[in-house]
């Protein structure tokens, strides 16, 4: 059995929604994920009278694609969807049964529109926590046009095509057999990327003013933007992607009354929870300015302009760069910042984790479990991790701790193969011989598009007071974007939900 209990009895509930027939071709040999692959198709049969099966001959062993009795519709899973990628299959079996996606009409129609041969696969980690958007996505684009196919690939069952491909980073997206683009994407960057037009900006000519207009779609864009609706007034929301940073959070233990949960999940919850309430939504959207006048107008990049009578800038933060030579020109090419993402890749090889922080001691314990070798580099005399977590990292017996040490490049020739650093007390500069670099060094928050419009630390936070007020009045700020002591989920939450409330209080005396 693949499924275990708990899972089989879940998915039998969901497999009561399937609304016609549903045929599972599979290609399987004689391996073990073969193996694999055909006990999950007995076990999808054994849950649901509407699917069917047989076996033809794939493009690639083991793999199975799904369909209608009558039809093709181009979802092909190579490997074993399992994992984060679970969600995939189950989505691909009702929508292929018959049961529409949930998409906006004019992505449908766009996506109907397209006449082009497009033939997509995306090569995936089952750990990745980013994949599952990107496959799934493309798999609703085969559902809907004809035209479009789409293969997801573990990366573990076809490590050959990963070597030859030298692919270091997922998800990777290929088109027509060429590289298309890495990394998480919406259904709507794919069609941004492939040049159909999703939205202009005569969508927005129309839209009255707003009472409170919040950027960002984070914990704390959320908070706010529900905070906000519950008190009645005109809200929207601009945000580029749901959940924000959080998407890229693996393990979550420290939500209060939440024992665990994973990013991906807690940022599905959080559009969920947006959509319960009257907000207009602008997504996914990408702000380049504000400015105020009679009210405050902030400009998209697609050039639509919104006008609001307060605004809460909630743009979070993204992974800190180390800024040495080799980590641009070797980015997803043995550099990465998601050792969740791409870990798998790298396995039985050497890799480094730059950064001692909760970060890269966790990142350096989970692939500790992949890796041959893990070297920790601190710049500091002391790691800065939880004492547990330090703990826990000792006890590992293929695990190097560098303290107080500086990384000088990262080298390589077509890919990574290795790291220099410098000993801080004596000077003295070394090399290590290794495939792979982790980047988990802290934050930088997302505000460079604001100029000096409000005030800003020396660290670009955006100056917050008690109200999460900034110095311009009228507009609020909140999140890890913010000079807020600690940047943490629930802290996020909260200060989102005090500059909703301050946001209407200024409202009420002001109006």
């Amino acid at each position: 059995m693949i499924l275990d209990t708990e899972i089989r009895n879940q998915l039998a509930e969901y497999l009561k929604l399937l609304e016609g027939e549903v045929l599972i071709k599979v290609s399987a040999g004689a391996d073990s994920v073969s193996k694999d692959v055909l006990s999950l198709v007995e076990e999808l049969k054994a849950l649901s009278p509407k699917i069917k099966s047989e076996e033809v001959k794939l493009p690639r062993t083991p793999s199975f694609s799904i369909n209608r009795i009558d039809q093709d519709m181009g979802i092909t899973f190579a490997g074993v969807p399992l994992g984060h990628e679970f969600t995939s299959l189950v989505l691909a079996l009702l929508q292929v049964s018959g049961r529409p996606p949930k998409v906006d009409d004019n992505i449908v129609r766009q996506i109907k529109n397209i006449d082009a041969k497009l033939n997509f696969e995306t090569y995936v980690s089952l750990s990745c926590q980013n994949c599952p958007e990107v496959v799934q996505a493309l798999n609703i684009m085969s559902v809907l046009n004809p035209n479009i196919t789409h293969t997801m690939i573990d990366g573990a069952a076809f490590r050959d095509e990963v070597e030859s491909k030298e692919i270091m980073a997922v998800p990777a997206i290929y088109l027509n057999g060429e590289f298309f683009g890495s990394g998480r994407m919406t259904i709507e960057k794919i069609l941004s990327k492939l040049d159909v037009e999703v939205a202009d900006k005569s969508q927005f000519e129309n839209k009255d003013p707003f009472d409170v207009l919040v950027i960002g779609a984070g914990p704390a864009g959320a908070a706010a933007a529900v905070y906000a609706a519950r008190k009645g007034i005109r809200t929207g929301v601009v945000a580029e992607r749901f959940g924000g940073q959080v998407n890229d959070t693996m393990g979550i233990e420290n939500l209060i009354s939440v024992k665990y949960t994973e990013g991906p999940k807690l940022a599905s919850a959080l559009e969920e929870h947006i959509r319960e309430y009257n907000v207009d939504i602008i997504y996914p959207h990408r702000v380049k300015h504000i400015d105020k006048k009679d009210m405050i107008e902030v400009e998209l990049e697609n050039g639509a302009v919104l006008k609001s009578k307060t605004v809460i800038i909630a743009t979070g933060a993204r992974w800190r760069n180390v800024n040495v030579p080799g980590e641009a020109e070797f980015k997803n090419k043995g550099v990465a910042y998601c050792p969740h993402c791409d870990g798998p890749l790298f396995k039985d090889k050497r890799v480094a984790v730059i950064g001692g922080g909760n970060s890269g001691i966790e990142a350096a314990i989970d692939l500790a479990g992949i890796a041959s070798h893990v070297t920790v580099l601190e710049f500091m005399p002391e790691l800065k991790a939880d004492q547990v977590l330090q703990k826990r990292l000792y006890e590992l017996p293929n695990v190097t701790v560098l303290k107080n040490v500086q990384t000088k490049e990262i080298t390589g020739d077509k890919k990574v193969n290795g790291i220099t650093y410098i000993e801080r007390d004596t000077g003295t500069e070394k090399h290590i011989e290794l495939e792979g670099v982790f980047v988990q060094i802290g934050l930088v928050p997302n505000t460079e598009w604001l100029g000096d419009f409000v005030e800003r630390n020396r660290m670009g936070e955006i100056v917050v007071d008690s109200h999460n007020a900034t110095n311009v009045p009228g507009v609020y700020a909140a999140g890890d974007c913010t000079n807020s002591i600690h940047k943490q989920i629930i802290i996020s939450m909260g200060s989102g939900a005090n500059a909703a409330l301050s946001a209407f209080e200024y409202l009420i005396r002001n109006n």
